[in-house]
């Protein structure tokens, strides 16, 4: 069996031109449709940046966790609402390896594993995942990698402690010495604390190797825990607590992850620029805290794009173009009628929104003013087919509760429906068959956001406020439909209000019309969408800036300027 990190590289050498070793640290990873170890947003990215690493040939290995249950499937009650099904997962194209080690959480020892993802089998990096599925376990230790975001806080501090110190010490095992530990969002932040005794207790030596990467602005994205806890469940790697609060300049009982992943990285990057501006302004004032650059998040386009409907694109075959995107219409279709038993025609306008179901990104804001969303729905002259999909957190009752609401709502209308089961195949399946991508975050409240970027690349228009990645790519109905801007200082019930108006007004009076009235500037604006989402939002373009910017520190950023205020609505609306 193989040992160490060279003995797993059968058919992956990188470039010389990265030479830099990498460490990428994630939670999750959507990577392919059957492996089922991601819950959104943060997967998709993740996945598209081992892709795309992988095609570059970079020097960079992921690490993550083998979830037993995965997120969970999502699946249907009697009257058609949302089930939470909780499955074991069972993987054959992964190398169990023979590396076996123990850390500590909560003061007692757990047996660690690790299972191999070689980059032939889906074109990525290596990816190892870590597992405490062991018989050396007992039962509690086990389920440290049952599911991914367990609603018990214990039992994410020990998927924590697992990923940042149980990766470390994988690494240790594989004899490979990373020059850059990369944390993709907070979760792993034990490695930090690790890495600090690692390194003779020596923060500069620290934060020459560790960077960070902040995903939202969210509260809820952004833990923050009693320290007391997480020093007893081995969150510090038996730091004393008086160190710890020094090394993260805490000075209550309340550890904020992720001001202190800003504080104990070299350099850090939020994944827009408005995302960027936004951490610029949540965090400036505190001390400490490592430069923020911008990182636009990607996808990848190899993955994501149909080669056929690109190449009917670049060659100006409109209507083969306009029949490889009615056969996607109509495999969508079919999907639709068998989950809902409605039959949507291929020649209708299709809306879909579809996303991670949280009350920011507002599932239901076309529900606003019930009436008007009827006539909407029932305009004879522009008729209009409506889906929606998305998993919301399975312990999040406000977002099951939308999801439902949707789901009763359709029942009355046969040209709007609710899907289940959004993962990577049912995702891929709604980009390509959607007209329009509707986007809907209270502005400021979506980091980036990538779903539009590869509807884009499939021939779909995004309709979006102008907020994360857009304010970067909209030409405002040149190449999108972007709802102007809104005032987020507003209370959230009016920003609403004014935003659900502006979205019927733009529906109506411009989307839809062009649509049936105007099918060559249609047909123009989506030629301009799929011209203007490469290469800037391709995930090799990030891949790379991730290895200049943040990796190899080509640059020296010692004092990084704020981003002007513009940068947050520089569209013409």
């Amino acid at each position: 069996m193989a040992t160490t990190f060279q003995d797993f590289l059968q058919s992956y050498q990188a470039d010389s031109a990265y030479q830099n070793r990498t460490a990428y640290f994630c939670m999750e990873y959507a990577i392919h449709q059957s492996l089922k170890i991601y819950s959104g947003g943060l997967g998709f990215l993740a996945g598209s940046h081992m892709r795309s690493a992988y095609e570059l040939k970079q020097n960079v290995i992921g690490i993550g966790i083998l979830w037993k249950y995965g997120y969970y499937d999502q699946t249907r009650k009697g009257d058609q609402t949302m089930e939470v099904l909780f499955q074991e997962k069972v993987y054959g194209f992964l190398e169990k390896t023979d590396i076996k080690f123990s850390i500590q959480i909560n003061h007692a020892p757990v047996w660690v594993t690790a299972y191999y993802l070689p980059p032939n089998v889906f074109g990525t990096v290596p990816v190892f995942l870590l597992s405490t599925d062991l018989p050396e376990n007992d039962y509690l230790a086990q389920t440290t990698t049952h599911r991914l975001y367990d609603q018990n806080l214990e039992a994410r501090i020990a998927a924590s402690i697992l990923l940042g110190i149980g990766g470390a010490r994988l690494l240790e095992e594989l004899h490979y010495h990373p020059d850059t530990y990369h944390l993709n969002e907070s979760h792993g932040l034990p490695l930090a604390f690790y890495l600090y005794a690692k390194y003779n207790k020596d923060i500069e030596e620290v934060k020459k190797r560790l960077v960070f990467t902040n995903h939202t602005p969210e509260e809820a994205g952004n833990q923050k825990t009693d320290i007391y806890l997480l020093e007893r469940m081995g969150f510090f790697s038996d730091l004393p607590l008086v160190e710890v609060r020094t090394l993260s300049d805490t000075h209550t009982n309340i550890l904020d992850h992720t001001l202190a992943a800003f504080r104990l990285a070299g350099l850090s990057n939020g994944v827009s620029k408005m995302h960027t501006q936004v951490l610029q302004k949540m965090w400036g004032g505190a001390s400490n805290i490592s430069p923020i650059l911008s990182i636009t998040n990607a996808q990848n386009f190899t993955y994501w794009a149909d080669k056929e409907l690109y190449d009917a694109f670049q060659n100006k075959e409109t209507d083969k173009f306009i029949n490889r995107k009615k056969f996607f219409k109509r495999q969508l279709f079919e999907e639709v009628a068998d989950q809902t038993g409605e039959i949507y025609n291929e020649n209708v306008l299709t809306i879909v929104w579809s996303r991670r179901f949280a009350a920011y990104k507002r599932a239901d804001l076309l529900l606003y003013d019930t009436d008007r969303f009827i006539q909407l729905l029932t305009n004879k002259k522009y008729p209009v087919q409506i889906i929606w999909a998305g998993k919301p957190y399975p312990t999040d009752y406000t977002g099951i509760s939308v999801f439902n609401r949707l789901v009763h709502f359709t029942k009355k209308y046969y040209n709007c429906s609710v899907l289940v089961g959004y993962e990577l195949k049912l995702s891929a399946m709604l980009k390509r068959g959607a007209d329009v991508w509707l986007n809907t975050p209270r502005i400021t409240h979506e980091a980036s956001g990538t779903s539009g970027m590869t509807a884009a690349m499939n021939g779909a228009l995004n309709c979006s406020t102008p907020d994360g990645w857009i304010p970067e790519f909209a030409r405002n109905n040149e190449n999108c439909f972007v709802l102007p801007p809104n005032d987020p200082t507003l209370p959230e019930h009016e920003i609403d209000e004014i935003d659900a108006l502006n979205l019927y007004k733009l529906l109506e009076e411009v989307v839809i019309p062009i649509y049936y009235e105007a099918p060559d500037q249609w047909q123009r604006i989506v030629n301009a969408s799929m011209t203007d989402i490469l290469p800037n939002f391709d995930s090799g373009r990030m891949a790379k800036q991730y290895y200049e910017l943040l990796y190899t520190q080509q640059n020296v950023f010692q004092d990084v300027p704020a981003l002007p205020n513009n940068e947050l609505v520089n569209l013409k609306v």
